[in-house]
């Protein structure tokens, strides 16, 4: 069977963006494939993270993988550092790593300019996630667009390192994931967590009357037509495609339903069918959270996965000549 990895930061609760560009996809991923899902927190910390949130943020997220239908008897859910051989691959990473070509990556450029002061962390972002998805063998990285140029490198790596030192690492394959959910305030912006604007994303834990605001004041185009345009009606598209991806309705259908009725119907309608989707999820998420459940689920996760990796760390290390015997 073929190896999934994929990765969320632990630095909010995830967002619809997340569930619906992501999470959701992953339910489905796990019944035919080997998933690893794990839960990146070495990631999280290249920026200031408060601690006691951050081991809170930890359990949350594994709770919500749970809670959307990731089945740890199917896929193996785990913490980043409690793994120490991604940290230990990630050195190695960096050594073949060049500069230039991290520098030129854009997510660095994005959150360091204008800064005095940067992490180096920032800069070694990249060698990490290399680590993190070369370490088990991966097969195909389910990624948004925004992430294949981390990916790429990741490739690129994977085949210096087979090329100076010894052929063991799998070449990675993208597996890109669904249209991407944009701001609710500024549809050419990708919805995030981080934003400062708490009106622009709706959090997975958002309760009914929060979430429904949020869908209601959401920006629009200037006419009344709920109709698919992404060059011409940027911000009605966005939430055409939510409405599509909760309510696995073809887009052509919802305009067909709301053709003459405006935005203030469909935002009423597109509220409501949030509410009916996220509640069950959330209700998951709270019996899950408030169990020994998680803990258990991350303890086992994590001794599966440190299991799982020793072997192809070795052979990285004694290929560079790490390893004394």
């Amino acid at each position: 069977m073929k190896k999934i990895f994929s990765g969320i930061q632990p630095s909010g609760i995830v967002t619809f963006g997340n569930y619906l560009g992501a999470m959701k996809h992953f339910v489905e991923l796990q019944q035919d494939y080997d998933c690893m899902f794990c839960i990146v927190d070495q990631h999280a910390i290249t920026v200031p993270q408060d601690p006691a949130t951050l081991r809170e943020q930890k359990r949350k997220l594994a709770a919500l993988y749970m809670a959307v239908g990731i089945d740890p008897k199917q896929s193996t859910i785990f913490v980043q550092s409690e793994v120490p051989a991604h940290a230990q691959l990630s050195w190695i990473m960096q050594c073949i790593s060049y500069i230039g070509e991290l520098e030129r990556m854009t997510q660095f450029k994005d959150k360091s300019e204008g800064k005095s002061g940067v992490s180096a962390a920032l800069l070694t972002y990249p060698p990490l996630m290399a680590a993190d998805i070369l370490l088990y063998g991966t097969d195909i990285v389910p990624v948004g667009e925004d992430q294949r140029q981390h990916l790429e490198l990741t490739r690129t790596l994977a085949e210096r390192f087979n090329s100076q030192y010894a052929d063991i690492f799998i070449i990675p394959e993208a597996k890109i994931l669904g249209r991407r959910i944009m701001s609710l305030q500024d549809p050419e912006k990708k919805m995030s967590k981080s934003d400062a604007n708490t009106k622009a994303f709706i959090s997975m834990l958002d309760d009914e009357k929060t979430m429904t605001k949020k869908i209601k004041s959401a920006v629009t185009d200037s006419d009344q037509d709920v109709r698919f345009d992404e060059e011409n009606k940027p911000a009605i598209s966005n939430l055409l495609q939510i409405y599509s991806l909760l309510g696995d309705e073809e887009i052509s259908a919802i305009e067909a339903k709301y053709e003459g009725k405006g935005y203030g119907a469909f935002k009423t309608d597109l509220a409501e069918l949030a509410v009916t989707v996220l509640n069950p999820i959330q209700k998951r998420f709270y019996d899950i959270y408030e169990s020994d459940e998680v803990d258990n689920v991350l303890d086992a996760g994590s001794d599966k996965a440190n299991e799982q990796v020793q072997p192809l760390l070795q052979k990285a290390e004694e290929a560079m000549g790490l390893q004394r015997h």
